[in-house]
C-alpha cells in the first residue's frame, strides 16, 4: 500500500491555474498565466528539497503530461529533471493512445478505480503535480493522503481553484510549514482519520 500526495501552487484565493507560464492554460479566458514567476527560483529550491529528493512515481493528467514531457525529457540533468525522468509516470487520459516520455503508462477507463488499484500496490509515493482536472477526481473519491501546498501572496479573483464542489469534507493535520523570503508559505497536510460526513 502506498500513499498519494498532490503538489500544488496556489494563490491566496485558491487559484492553481497556469502558475508557470502565460500560455500554460488559458481555458475559461484565464489571463493571469505565469503568476508565480516572480517567486519561482526560491520556491523551486524548496520544492526540490521537500518533494523531489526521495524516490517517487508521478501521476499526471493529460495536459500536465503534455507540458512536462517535452521539457523534462530534454532538460539538463539537474536533480529535479533526473528524478522525473527516472520516475514511473502514470497518465490519466481519455484521448491519448501512446506516450513518448520514458517510463510512462496510460491510465484509462474508470480513473478513480485504476488509481485506487495503483495505491494498493507496493511502490514509492505517488505524486500529482498540477493536473487540476485529475485532482478534482481524486478529491471526489477521497484518494489524496497528503496535500503539499505552496501558497503565494497573490490574489487573482478568477481561475481554476483547487477546492471546488468535488471536495469531500475532511480533517487534515499540518505536519510541516515553511516560508520563503518572498512570502510564499509551504504547508504540508496529511489526512487526520476518516473523511467527515
Amino acid at each position: 500500500m502506498r500513499e498519494l500526495a498532490i503538489l500544488t501552487f496556489l494563490t491566496l484565493d485558491g487559484v492553481m491555474q497556469a502558475p508557470a507560464q502565460a500560455e500554460e492554460d488559458s481555458s475559461g479566458g484565464f489571463i493571469h498565466g505565469g503568476w508565480a514567476a516572480p517567486f519561482w527560483d526560491e520556491v523551486m529550491a524548496q520544492v526540490s528539497e521537500e518533494a523531489m529528493a526521495a524516490p517517487y512515481d508521478l501521476l499526471l493528467g493529460r495536459k500536465t503530461y503534455e507540458s512536462f514531457a517535452p521539457h523534462f525529457s530534454t532538460a539538463d540533468e539537474d536533480q529535479s529533471a533526473s528524478m522525473m525522468n527516472k520516475a514511473k509516470k502514470y497518465v490519466a487520459t481519455t484521448t491519448l493512445d501512446t506516450l513518448d516520455w520514458n517510463n510512462s503508462t496510460l491510465i484509462t477507463g474508470d480513473i478513480a478505480t485504476e488509481i485506487a488499484k495503483l495505491k494498493s500496490e507496493e511502490g514509492p509515493l505517488l505524486q500529482v503535480h498540477g493536473s487540476w482536472q485529475l485532482i478534482q477526481t481524486l478529491l471526489a473519491h477521497n484518494l489524496i493522503d497528503e496535500f503539499r501546498l505552496w501558497i503565494f501572496p497573490r490574489i487573482l479573483g478568477s481561475g481554476k481553484r483547487l477546492f471546488g464542489d468535488a471536495a469531500m469534507p475532511a480533517d487534515l493535520s499540518l505536519v510541516k510549514t515553511r516560508s520563503t523570503a518572498g512570502g510564499v508559505v509551504m504547508n504540508i497536510y496529511q489526512r487526520a482519520g476518516a473523511a467527515l460526513r
